[in-house]
């Protein structure tokens, strides 16, 4: 569906962010501002899955160039 856009260091960053923000929403069940923790689940996918809908838009991509 969507080509890969996002490399290797930027999908390990984003995967460790997202599960720090989606472990904040787990550790802090009281806090008031706990829900915008969950949008952790962004990061966490597009890291995942290797694509951002937002470098598509505006063109950017942090995957290495592959060589011919």
């Amino acid at each position: 569906m969507f080509k890969n856009n996002v490399g290797g260091l930027d999908r390990g960053v984003r995967i460790i962010a997202g599960l720090v923000l989606l472990a904040l929403f787990f550790i802090y069940p009281d806090a008031s501002w706990r829900y915008f923790a969950l949008i952790g689940v962004i990061p966490l996918f597009t890291g995942l899955f290797g694509t951002c809908p937002l470098y598509s838009i505006i063109g950017l991509s942090t995957c290495p160039v592959k060589k011919a």
